[in-house]
């Protein structure tokens, strides 16, 4: 408890964590204490509609912390987001709060420019154990690729949801996560080239063990996302937050806007090219984001699709 009258940010480790406060910055009014599939959908699509996937702390001069504490103190009382290793950690921990059976995972992302997945460990889901069933929950994919509900951890199962349907498979202990998707519709034609446009539709997301893991386990890969010149946190700027129709994605100067199946089979994708004065008033307005530091916006030339 901040008892010094000094600004809360002021010593984000010493403040106390509180699972009210993070429902409260979700939007979470439903039940506390029912551990069912219901309740664990309902959490997952409040985070990943309030909380947005995004690096900017990178592009303001300032690092992605792992410590719990420090996470809960950007996302609750700053009202920001954070890249998978923050909003999975904290979505971990509320779970993990509220009583759910819960274990860390690590995943190994798939390169689309490389065909391979990462050799590193770096992305970190979460696995639920509700009556025996073990299902996949990650809040911290975001763009077009991200899971609405959690998935059943069952092998050849083709899983449809609303940003496509997802496919769970299991060869020789490793599992692979992977999305088929819909056609696009993109109405500006200059963006019908841009680098940001996935043009897969079978697409491999990433591989993982059901190995537990904890949050040390991914300390020396956060400082590499962080500093590498190979990593596309480094190489780009980007916020990314669901809504109930679909996603905003901000990532240098360009947002969009993917409507999912705004007709048959067929997503809708808007863009626009905003200029410098303009970034900081749609951070706030359509991700309700407010930064602290002045934001460099960068779109370097490393692999990321919207």
């Amino acid at each position: 408890m901040n008892t010094d009258n000094q600004p809360t940010s002021s010593s984000p480790k010493q403040a106390t964590m509180d699972i009210e406060a993070y429902f409260e910055r979700i939007g979470y009014k439903n039940s506390r204490n029912k551990l069912d599939l219901e309740t664990l959908t309902d959490i997952l699509q409040h985070q990943i509609r309030t909380v947005p996937f995004e690096n900017l702390n990178m592009h303001c001069g300032e690092s992605m912390e792992l410590d719990l504490k420090a996470i809960f103190d950007q996302i609750v009382r700053k009202n920001r987001g954070g890249w998978c290793l923050q909003v999975n950690h904290i979505l971990y921990w509320a779970l993990t709060t509220m009583g759910f059976e819960t274990t860390m995972l690590g995943g190994y992302v798939y390169s689309t420019p490389a065909n391979k997945y990462s050799s590193g460990m770096i992305h970190l889901l979460i696995q639920v154990t509700i009556s025996g069933r073990n299902y996949i929950v990650d809040a911290g994919f975001g763009r077009s690729y991200q899971m609405w509900e959690p998935l059943e951890l069952i092998s050849g199962k083709d899983q449809p949801q609303v940003p496509a349907i997802f496919r769970l498979t299991e060869e020789n202990g490793i599992w692979y996560l992977d999305q088929i998707r819909r056609d696009q519709y993109i109405p500006h034609q200059e963006f019908l080239n841009s680098d940001l446009l996935e043009m897969e539709k079978y697409r491999k997301i990433y591989s993982f063990t059901l190995e537990p893991r904890t949050i040390e386990d991914f300390e020396s890969i956060n400082i590499y996302l962080q500093t590498s010149p190979a990593s596309v946190f480094t190489s780009k700027s980007f916020c990314s937050l669901q809504t109930p129709e679909g996603v905003h994605c901000l990532v240098g100067w360009t947002l969009t806007y993917r409507r999912f199946s705004y007709k048959d089979n067929v997503d809708l994708v808007e863009f626009k090219t905003l200029k410098e004065e303009e970034i900081d008033e749609v951070l706030k307005t359509i991700f309700a984001v407010s930064l602290e530091r002045k934001l460099v916006p960068k779109h370097g030339d490393r692999f990321f699709t919207i």
